[in-house]
């Protein structure tokens, strides 16, 4: 069995998909994008900006899960520019102190035209 994340602490889903799924000790998050869950919509338009409201968001969901950064064993991270990397890898190396597994890769678009994406896959055995 498994449970699903629901929480409007960090912004509904876009689609048909979960906000996160736990299941056999682990927490797979579906990627989160720099929506502001208070306004429904993106707000900040630097990479700055837009990387801080993504790791708003992944906080909430390992919140709701009863988790936080340091269970976090793999992230995968989607850049719209490249030329974002340094920028971004500060934003990221003050959530992610533990240094989990991670890929980081360019994409040619992600959904509202965001700058950046990050999935989580969580240790939910505390």
């Amino acid at each position: 069995m498994f449970k699903v994340t629901n929480t409007t602490k960090a912004p509904a889903a876009i689609g048909p998909y979960s906000q996160a799924i736990e299941y056999n000790g682990f927490l797979f998050a579906s990627g989160q994008i720099p929506i502001d869950p208070a306004v429904g919509d993106v707000v900040a338009t630097d990479i700055v900006g837009q990387a801080e409201q993504v790791m708003k968001n992944v906080s909430a969901i390992l919140e709701e899960n009863g988790l936080g950064f340091e269970n976090v064993i793999k992230t995968t991270c989607f850049l719209a520019d490249m030329g974002d990397f340094q920028t971004f890898n500060e934003v990221y190396a003050k959530y992610f102190v533990s240094k989990p597994a991670r890929s980081c890769v360019a994409v040619k678009d992600l959904p509202k035209k965001v700058l950046c994406e990050v999935e989580i896959i969580a240790a939910t055995n505390k």
